[in-house]
């Protein structure tokens, strides 16, 4: 026994990415040697199944625990911040949509046809679907994998609870979520398996050529996360605080994105975003709040991947989506990566619920799901990047509007005509 839980200690403290690296090999080089062995499939089914079986319950959980134990009124000075993590967000949607619809991409699925899915036609079937999903049986919504009703009972229950004013009450909301996200990262641990008998099903089937599907997809992820990192997010702080926000862009990416490249969480990266803020100068009873407060719900990177996942999903399925519906999904994923989960893919568990706008199957978003993973090992690291940095990048924007309103200095890398990036009498 004690073998046995050395091996185990062993394989979970080893990089993940690592790991999803070696089963995406061996799931190549078995599907090319014995293409027959069809049970090696089943590791993916059940990863796949697994992931279907805990997502509904995780939306749930993480909405409504994040409303019962929120702050009722986290304060005026807060506003700003909170503002432009959302407008930021729904920013990062909309320019995945329209990267979406000027790049359109597709999904190498096995067992998935252009007629398993005829969707709504058009917005107003849209919102129809909508309503109706909403007011279905909560326990009927989890149970099917209905995102839009899960989400809506979710809040309901979240305000009530919060209502109920007992500190027993946050108590068991967080006790509650850190188990079920403990359980999600429980089968994350799984994912090389999974994505090992993923892989091997993918090639076995479709053969090599998946993987330029797979690279086209991955170039319209990181595409439009570099275009929302160093064009939207930029224009939306200097909207905010007039002023060229590329020195404050360029010092957040240095000093923040790079470490959350590399870590893949924000959660994990908020000792650094509190470190590079104190640097910066900012209040710190500002930031003290923003930054956990961010890791939470400024999720630009998030909202890309859930969008454009949508929208390849949709156009592997067969579905024409019109610009209103679409617009109405960047809303989706907006409020919806605001409740990402704060573990590695955690954004790709909210999929389903975006897919489910559309009509789409629960069977089919989670195979969905599965290849995110796949492609997760580098977009995962590209979007905390971007949701980390831009932690620090508009918690710093609010506070120099601030300043610039009433009449104060910004600090001298903030002024575009100097060469150097001096800050706080050189405190680095």
């Amino acid at each position: 026994m004690q073998t046995l839980k050395k091996i185990v200690q062993k394989y979970t403290d080893s990089s993940l990415v690592l790991r999803i690296l070696i089963g995406m090999v061996l799931g190549v080089v078995l599907a090319l040697l014995v293409p027959q062995a069809g049970g090696i499939a089943v590791l993916g089914d059940l990863f796949v199944g697994a992931l279907k079986a805990i997502a509904p319950v995780l939306v749930f959980v993480l909405i409504a625990g994040s409303l019962a134990t929120g702050e009722s009124h986290p304060g005026k000075k807060f506003g700003t911040v909170i503002v432009l993590y959302l407008v930021s967000t729904f920013c990062a949607a909309v320019t995945a949509v329209t990267a979406s619809f000027l790049f359109p991409q597709t999904v190498a699925l096995t067992g998935v046809t252009e007629t398993e899915s005829t969707g709504p036609q058009g917005i107003s079937e849209v919102l129809r679907n909508l309503l109706l999903n909403v007011v279905g049986n909560p326990f009927s919504a989890i149970s099917n994998g209905n995102y839009i009703g899960i989400l809506f009972w979710a809040v309901l229950f979240g305000l009530a609870m919060k209502r109920i004013a007992a500190p027993s009450t946050k108590t068991l909301m967080e006790n509650v979520s850190d188990g079920v996200t403990r359980i999600v990262r429980w089968i994350i641990e799984c994912a090389p398996f999974g994505i090992l008998g993923l892989v091997f099903d993918a090639v076995a089937s479709l053969g090599m050529g998946i993987f330029r599907d797979y690279g086209r997809l991955l170039l319209l992820l990181l595409g439009t996360m570099f275009t929302v990192l160093l064009v939207v997010d930029p224009l939306v702080s200097a909207l905010c605080m007039r002023r060229n926000p590329y020195p404050l862009v360029f010092r957040c990416i240095r000093d923040s994105g790079l470490t959350a490249f590399f870590t893949r969480s924000s959660a994990a990266n908020i000792p650094v975003n509190m470190k590079l803020c104190d640097k910066l100068g900012l209040d710190e009873d500002l930031y003290s709040v923003s930054i956990p407060l961010g890791a939470t719900i400024n999720m630009n990177g998030a909202a890309v991947t859930i969008t454009v996942m949508t929208l390849a999903t949709a156009n592997t399925v067969g579905l024409q989506v019109d610009l209103p519906s679409a617009l109405l999904l960047s809303v989706l994923a907006t409020f919806g990566a605001a409740g990402a989960s704060g573990v590695a893919g955690g954004s790709l568990m909210l999929i389903p619920m975006a897919c489910s706008l559309f009509g789409i199957g629960n069977d089919v978003a989670m195979k969905v799901v599965g290849v995110g993973f796949v492609l997760g090992v580098l977009n995962d690291s590209v979007e905390t990047m971007i949701n980390s940095s831009g932690d620090v990048l508009f918690a710093a924007t609010a506070e120099f509007r601030e300043r610039r309103k009433e009449g104060k200095p910004l600090p001298e890398f903030m002024d575009s005509r100097k060469d150097h990036i001096a800050i706080k009498d050189k405190k680095m």
